[in-house]
């Protein structure tokens, strides 16, 4: 699981009916320097599943692969990333976090 930065909002011109029920958004997974604020995000946008609403500016945790299919067993989703959760607040401690990276 990572954590990712909401972008935007994904539309389809046409979909799968297998789409239907949620949005597509689409978004950037941040590593520790970029949630620090030490760098700024440099990977490579994804599309995600979201169920819960996010927006764009929103900090969601999000499973990928096969596991991104898994809450949906037994139907068949065709999504490579699904929004697990949508993260209120995040403590992060910079002097711990400098020490793990030492």
């Amino acid at each position: 699981m990572r954590i990712a930065k909401i972008l935007g909002t994904v539309t389809l011109g046409r979909s799968l009916p297998e789409f239907a029920g949620a949005s597509l958004r689409l978004a950037v997974p941040m590593s520790l320097a970029n949630l620090t604020g030490d760098e700024k995000p440099a990977a490579d946008e994804l599309v995600l599943w979201d169920e819960f609403g996010s927006g764009v500016g929103d900090l969601v945790a999000l499973s990928e692969g096969g596991e991104a299919a898994q809450p949906f067993r037994p139907d068949d989703k065709p999504v490579d990333a699904y929004n697990a959760a949508i993260l209120d607040k995040m403590d992060l401690n910079k002097t711990e976090l400098r020490k793990l990276k030492s």
